[in-house]
């Protein structure tokens, strides 16, 4: 290693006060563990070790170190270009998050002279713990509802203080000014999520009536219309189009056919662990909605292409996740978006352009090109693992060739009277 990348941090004086060199090589070798390149991690160590080198002369405990201290260290140093600014920034703040993991800096810094959390933080607390152990609701769907539930208690307890005194003209006052201005999806995710609230805190004793019963439904026509989806040649033509010659391709490879041949959800193949491969006996374990954890056959061409990824292409990391960002951090895919991202991208490739170009895009596609070899409602329900036969009815209204055959030819000018 090159001797201006380590800085003499115990040469300056100040016992037991700021950051080290253990503290330095401790990050360094983090940042290896997830995939850093060795010049990257060379890069950020420098930069690391001088921020602990400033700590020392500032007489900074470690335990006092805030975000404000890195902003300090940053206006003090040298200015470079735009680009080097946001590498000497991005290495800080992980050198920061290191040591929060490692319990030498406090996890959440305090940004007031109060440490009561307030009101609002308590309850959200409340009702997403509630959620997540009682309900099973995934981590997603927490966070999609979040800025719905905080809206709401921040206007309320501004003008009142309490839950208590919630009646059902606040639940639509809240809602008449919002709804209007969100478009149909957004304001029904919205009253999903004010219900959802509204009943916990009638189970809490917080309101003397369910004014979840006060959230209007939002009017959407049920199968109004029929579902984008791929037939199995172009299906076949998107993976096709994976350069299986890359890393890249080869995860892209693996995760479209989940989707394409078991009509995973794209939040299942960000889920998937390497415990739930189960090779012997030729099954997949998928996390389904509400942590439910459900068997799928392996198929072949599937298992062959997880096995050329996760020989080839997956290296070493402390994730159990089966399916890893490309580039450091090297972790588990962070969300349902990387999934959408990947599809998007194969069907670009594959010279497609349907309306729809998401991953639940090939869900559609499997369960149209079952009930087109003849596959009943209920076999679908199955594969798709669905709950109620109503979302697998969605289906039903794609099959055109099947309804021509069996339609009646329209009556002629002067037929049967």
């Amino acid at each position: 290693m090159p001797k201006n990348i380590v800085v003499p941090l115990a040469d300056v004086q100040g016992p037991n006060v700021g950051l080290f060199d253990a503290d330095v090589d401790g990050f360094a070798s983090s940042l290896s563990g997830v995939g850093y390149s060795l010049l990257t991690v060379r890069a950020k160590r420098q930069i690391a070790a001088s921020f602990a080198l400033w700590t020392r002369k500032k007489q900074i405990a470690v335990a006092d170190l805030k975000e404000s201290h890195a902003t300090m260290f940053l206006k003090g140093a040298r200015r470079c270009t735009k680009a080097r600014d946001v590498i000497k920034r991005t290495a800080v703040s992980l050198f920061l998050k290191y040591l929060r993991a490692e319990g030498k800096v406090p996890a959440y810094p305090p940004c007031s002279t109060s440490s009561e959390p307030s009101p609002v933080a308590v309850l959200q607390e409340l009702f997403e713990r509630h959620q997540r152990q009682d309900r099973g609701l995934s981590e997603q769907t927490l966070q999609t509802y979040r800025p719905f539930i905080h809206d709401f208690l921040v206007e309320h307890l501004a003008r009142t203080g309490s839950t208590c005194t919630l009646v059902a003209q606040d639940v639509q006052y809240f809602l008449l000014n919002r709804i209007p201005k969100r478009p149909t999806k957004s304001s029904r995710l919205l009253g999903t999520a004010l219900r959802s609230f509204l009943r916990f805190l009638f189970q809490r004793g917080e309101t003397a009536a369910d004014l979840s019963l006060a959230v209007p439904l939002v009017r959407q026509w049920r199968q109004s219309a029929v579902h984008t989806f791929l037939i199995p040649e172009e299906v076949e033509q998107v993976l096709q189009a994976c350069n299986r010659e890359t890393a890249v391709g080869r995860r892209d490879h693996a995760v479209l056919l989940l989707l394409a041949r078991l009509g995973l959800r794209a939040g299942e193949v960000v889920a998937l662990e390497l415990s739930d491969i189960q090779w012997r006996t030729g099954e997949i374990f998928v996390r389904g909605k509400g942590g439910i954890l459900e068997r799928l056959p392996l198929f072949t061409d599937v298992g062959e292409a997880l096995v050329l990824y996760l020989h080839k292409d997956r290296g070493q990391s402390p994730s159990r996740r089966v399916f890893l960002r490309t580039k450091a951090p090297r972790v588990g895919l962070t969300s349902q978006t990387a999934v959408g991202a990947i599809a998007r991208r194969a069907l670009a490739r594959a010279g497609l352009r349907p309306s729809i170009r998401g991953a639940h895009l090939f869900r559609y596609s499997l369960a149209t090109t079952m009930i087109r070899q003849g596959a009943s409602m209920s076999e679908i329900g199955q594969v798709l693992r669905h709950r109620s036969p109503d979302t697998t009815a969605i289906y039903a209204k794609v099959d055109f060739e099947t309804l021509h055959a069996v339609a009646l030819p329209w009556p002629a000018i002067g037929g049967d009277r």
